[in-house]
């Protein structure tokens, strides 16, 4: 007798048809043999206590706080804890319940929907991505001279800049993002007039060689547009979509946008950075964001999230996202990460961003192993041969 080790829905499925379970059992038995522990935060008493007692009828429980059951408080952040078949039940129990719990039937429904989902149609210009059954690789294009990274390219002309992004297409880079404004902690702003001047060219000539989508890295919705023009397909928006005018650029012209959560802005995000309970701020600013993009017109399947790795977030916050990477997958998106070469590596082994390869690859398969999608990286040969042996042992 062992305790085994099951990653999914498709090992569940191989194992019971190794051992020759009939289809319809199959059928009826996967949803049985996958927990889930689902939060809701500041419910009511009244329906949260409902939903314990549904939920305790299902063989299933919800934890709240000892105080919503005395009444000494007015609402209480409950965790439920049961299969995706008991779920499924409470959620066809409260369809047609008062105090609000219709809402959340129907939430029940689409957070288990969208937490189960691991392919997805990205929709990117004229590019469309499949994501989910590999990682794909963002290579970066730093056409700054203060990267923290110490790889920007600033210096170099456009076409050589261009023949360096082609070498990264060339190790494996599935989408390249061009940035001209550094946003590392402390980082001096640049002029629209400055960082137009450091992309444009790049982008331009790049959407004529690449033959894979381009990105720009900005948050000034006039570079976006000229970017856009000049046939890139992704808006990577590190500001998380705060400016009204980028969502309402990107809906105009078709683009995928890359929605990131950042703590106060780059000059000073890393000044003692605190949250109330960091997932969860973050998780709900991300949400809240998504909305507003597909309120400005901006497709469904033209959204990715990044809980923004290093910006706003102290050593213990970066590795909490890592290590709770899979719960972003709640909100229905394509998740990217960006771990490349960035301080908390330095800090955990002592070394330079030019020496932070291996801390890298590191951070990435265990970003790969919690379901992250997209992979934006400084060294993109090694990170992709990572990846591949990776997917190829979550295969």
């Amino acid at each position: 007798m062992r305790i085994l080790n099951i990653s999914g829905q498709k090992d569940l499925r191989n194992l019971m048809q190794d051992i020759n379970v009939d289809a319809y059992g199959i059928k009826i038995m996967l949803p049985k043999a996958q927990s889930r522990l689902l939060k809701i935060d500041s419910l009511n008493n009244i329906p949260a206590n409902i939903l314990k007692q549904e939920m305790l009828s299902l063989g299933g429980d919800v934890a709240l706080s000892r105080d919503a059951l005395t009444g000494k408080t007015k609402k209480t952040d409950c965790l439920l804890m049961g299969n995706i078949s008991q779920l499924n039940r409470l959620s066809d129990k409260l369809r047609k319940q008062p105090f609000g719990l219709s809402r959340i039937s129907r939430d029940i429904n689409l957070v288990l929907k969208g937490g189960r989902k691991d392919t997805f149609h990205l929709k990117a210009g004229k590019y469309s991505l499949k994501l989910g059954n590999r990682a794909y690789i963002m290579g970066i294009v730093n056409v700054t001279g203060d990267s923290f990274s110490g790889d920007g390219v600033l210096n170099l002309d456009t076409d050589k800049i261009v023949e360096y992004a082609m070498r990264l297409i060339k190790e494996g880079a599935d989408i390249i993002d061009v940035g001209g404004e550094s946003t590392r902690p402390g980082a001096k702003p640049v002029s629209l007039k400055d960082e137009a001047k450091r992309v444009i060219p790049v982008i331009k000539s790049l959407v004529k060689k690449a033959g894979i989508p381009v990105s720009v890295d900005t948050y000034k919705p006039e570079v976006a547009k000229m970017a856009l023009d000049c046939g890139a397909s992704i808006v990577n928006d590190v500001s998380g979509l705060r400016d009204p005018k980028m969502a309402k650029v990107i809906s105009c012209y078709k683009a995928t946008v890359v929605i990131m959560h950042m703590l106060k802005n780059p000059r000073s995000m890393q000044n003692n950075p605190k949250y109330d309970s960091l997932i969860d701020d973050i998780f709900l600013y991300l949400e809240s964001a998504i909305e507003k993009a597909e309120a400005f017109g901006i497709g469904k399947q033209s959204i990715i999230i990044d809980p923004g790795i290093g910006f706003g977030k102290a050593l213990r916050d970066n590795l909490e996202i890592l290590k709770r990477l899979s719960e972003f997958k709640s909100l229905g998106k394509p998740v990217l990460i960006g771990v490349s070469r960035k301080s908390f590596i330095g800090k955990l082994l002592n070394n330079r961003p030019d020496n932070r390869i291996s801390g890298t690859i590191a951070s990435c398969v265990n970003a790969r192993m919690n379901r992250a999608d997209i992979f934006r990286v400084h060294d993109v040969k090694a990170v992709k041969e990572a990846l591949t042996i990776t997917d190829s042992i979550n295969r």
